[in-house]
């Protein structure tokens, strides 16, 4: 056992059976504590109303513009309701203080920690905006619209108390640490603009000044004074009317949340990408462990001395700190027009990778009593199937990265070697399937060899490919003129690819050494120290699921020729494009108009004419998918960046323009390249001679 003791995963293993009996907290706790059996429910209906949002927002069904309508009324109407109403009801009586220090102190601690991290990293011209929305990324939660349901769905039947504490906890942040995060974005203003005479005290005036204008934190002070002005009560008079405006809150923020979801992870780029993993590892993983831990320590020789309470209070702190970012921390964003791509995706993945994470921790602490036996050899399951389905996909991948020939080039040479040492990694799990049920010494030193040695090889093969990337790039940047559709494509592949492999180990150095030192400091580490050891299982051995899902579906070689067997199979006959009548009589009309009035200035505006020098000499036109959206903005044909891009897309379906390799549907993107086609090139007066007269 000393050989595996300094190895993480199959040490975790070991001490589990050897120590298993210390594995459960009080075995009458976690019944008693939550009910599970409302959680399921309550996750549907936000998320299902959050789906709901989205879908209209990407439907159009509602604009951008009608969606900013419905976030003004919940922000500065329905939610200073709820919260002036609950505030004057609160019972300070049944408030436990410890719990509320403790996610105080949580909080302070996140804070501090991505900002100082942030201050240190970040690039010197960007770095005080990215420190003070980063940190309040990391520490505003969704704590009403999505976090108060599922409060509502697990306590309301065993510890209705806990309700309260959302309506407590949430203006610490509001009142205390956002101001500090609006102080840095304002010291970045005025370094971004040296011009304005800035002092101090401005600082200070602005920021306090926002802070008094935000109607919910005027709404929590005037519901505290209210409190004790009242008697604990709403005036009869205002009971229906305070009570109208908050009961609309809930559905009115879910549906909300997902209109502002709407185009958000398009924003997502690659230079970003390793920020916005850190971040939502901070929000997700950091926030919830210490809520946990400050809870288990102020918390043990307080008022609350019942080791029963003391234990759903420290679980309740866990699932606290798993709520996913508020999305008032997108509008901060975008008011100062400062990291929108960054906070707007994070939002959004956060908000559904929040929900699987409460959704098992509740499952876990709800379990009356963990045999250690059973639980070692579920997650020697768990990672034995997890290996054989990504086996799967990875000899998928392979097969599709040696039948189109892209191992030949960099930087698809050290995404080779990457899968290859991927898929001995899920070869090793299957074979340590076998052996550790052996008395095969020998057999488990080579098993385990192969296994950790293939495991962390993929942590240096996905910095190789990150290395070779940035090369590539460099070189393909001299030949932009000529091969701009390919850089294009490069560009996006490997984007892509950095920003989900290549941030992944930094996440998976963190999850590891998470599990090693909640157990060096737990004696009695608890069944989330279990959800970790499965977490950690599915991303060691899960990770043929991204290079699947990023390689496995080769465009030419697998998505188009399928694409065009189930045309031919549902029509009966192969078709190149959609003959022109097709074309709904709204883009036609949008196509017209654009190709008379607008096309030439717009070609004028944003078509660069670039030489390539060859044998000949060879016009190549061509613009940015970004380019077009700035100026069909900027002359008033669309209303805003979302209206744009329907606009392009538009003109796009009605073939006035086209991707300059016809991979990519027309986007508001910084890579993509564009251009117009051959009949939209026609001169003015040889266009104005083939159409008909327009009737004066």
């Amino acid at each position: 056992n000393n050989l595996y003791s300094n190895l993480n995963h199959f040490t975790c293993q070991l001490q589990l059976a050897i120590h298993g009996k210390n594995i459960s907290h009080n075995p009458l706790s976690s019944t008693q504590a939550m009910s599970i059996d409302k959680l399921f429910p309550a996750l549907l209906e936000c998320f299902g109303i959050i789906l709901c949002g989205y879908i209209a927002g990407r439907t159009d069904i509602i604009t951008s513009c009608q969606a900013k309508g419905l976030g003004n009324f919940v922000s500065k109407f329905a939610l200073p309701a709820l919260l002036f109403k609950n505030m004057v009801l609160l019972d300070f009586n049944n408030v436990i203080w410890s719990f509320l220090w403790s996610i105080l102190i949580a909080k302070v601690s996140v804070f501090v920690l991505v900002c100082v991290l942030t201050l240190a990293v970040a690039s010197p011209e960007s770095r005080y905006s990215k420190a003070g929305l980063y940190s309040i990324f990391a520490t505003q939660s969704n704590d009403f619209a999505l976090g108060y349901p599922i409060v509502d769905a697990l306590y309301r039947n065993t510890y209705p108390e806990y309700l309260q504490y959302i309506y407590l906890v949430a203006p610490v942040s509001l009142m205390f640490l956002n101001p500090i995060g609006f102080a840095f974005c304002e010291v970045q203003k005025w370094k971004d603009h040296p011009e304005r005479q800035q002092g101090k005290l401005q600082i200070v005036r602005v920021v306090l000044l926002q802070v008094l204008k935000n109607p919910i934190v005027f709404m929590v002070v005037v519901g505290i004074v209210s409190h004790f002005a009242l008697g604990q009560r709403i005036p009869a008079v205002m009971e229906e009317f305070v009570d109208g405006l908050a009961n609309s809150f809930g559905g009115a923020a879910l549906f909300y949340l997902g209109l502002s979801m709407v185009g958000q992870v398009a924003k997502l780029t690659r230079s970003t990408g390793v920020a916005l993993i850190l971040l939502i590892t901070a929000k997700l993983l950091v926030m919830p462990l210490i809520c946990k831990d400050m809870v288990d320590l102020l918390d043990s020789t307080g008022s609350n001395s019942s080791s029963l309470n003391h234990s759903s209070l420290s679980n309740y702190a866990f699932l606290y700190g798993v709520f996913p970012p508020a999305p008032s921390v997108a509008i901060y964003a975008s008011q100062y027009n400062m990291e929108l791509d960054v906070v707007t995706s994070g939002m959004v993945i956060s908000t559904f990778l929040s929900a699987p994470i409460m959704y098992v921790s509740a499952w876990l602490l709800t379990i009356p009593l963990m045999n250690p036996k059973p639980l070692v050899t579920e997650l020697q399951n768990v990672s034995f199937n997890i290996s054989i389905v990504s086996l799967v996909a990875l000899v998928w991948t392979i097969a599709v990265i040696l039948l189109s020939k892209k191992f030949k080039r960099l930087p698809h040479m050290f995404s080779m070697n990457l899968f290859l040492a991927q898929f001995l990694v899920c070869v090793g799990m299957i074979l340590w399937n076998f052996v550790v049920k052996q008395e095969d010494i020998l057999g488990q030193v080579l098993t385990f060899t192969l296994l950790y040695g293939s495991l962390y090889s993929t942590y240096v093969w996905t910095g190789m490919y990150h290395v070779s990337g940035l090369v590539c790039t460099m070189c393909l940047d001299w030949y932009v003129p000529c091969v701009s559709g390919l850089v294009c494509t490069v560009c996006v592949w490997t984007g892509m690819y950095h920003v989900v492999h290549f941030s992944f180990p930094l996440s998976h150095v963190f999850q590891n050494l998470s599990s090693c030192l909640w157990w060096l400091f737990n004696q009695d580490p608890g069944r989330l120290y279990l959800e970790l050891q499965f977490f950690c299982a599915v991303a060691n051995y899960g990770q043929g699921f991204i290079s699947f899902g990023i390689f496995g579906l080769d465009r030419h070689l697998i998505i188009l020729p399928f694409k065009k067997r189930l045309v031919s199979l549902w029509q009966g006959r192969e078709s190149e494009e959609e003959p022109p009548s097709v074309v709904p009589e709204e883009i036609r009309l949008t196509c017209t108009q654009f190709v008379r009035y607008h096309k030439d200035q717009c070609v004028q505006d944003i078509v660069p004419i670039r030489r390539c020098e060859g044998d000949r000499a060879q016009t190549q036109a061509t613009f940015l998918g970004s380019d077009l959206v700035d100026w069909l903005v900027r002359v008033g044909l669309t209303r805003d960046r979302r209206e744009a891009q329907l606009y392009g897309a538009q003109l796009q379906q009605g073939g006035i323009l086209q991707h300059l390799t016809h991979q990519f549907g027309f986007k508001d993107d910084t890579l993509l390249h564009y251009r117009f086609t051959e009949r939209s090139w026609t001169p003015p007066m040889e266009r104005n001679s083939i159409m008909p007269p327009v009737a004066m």
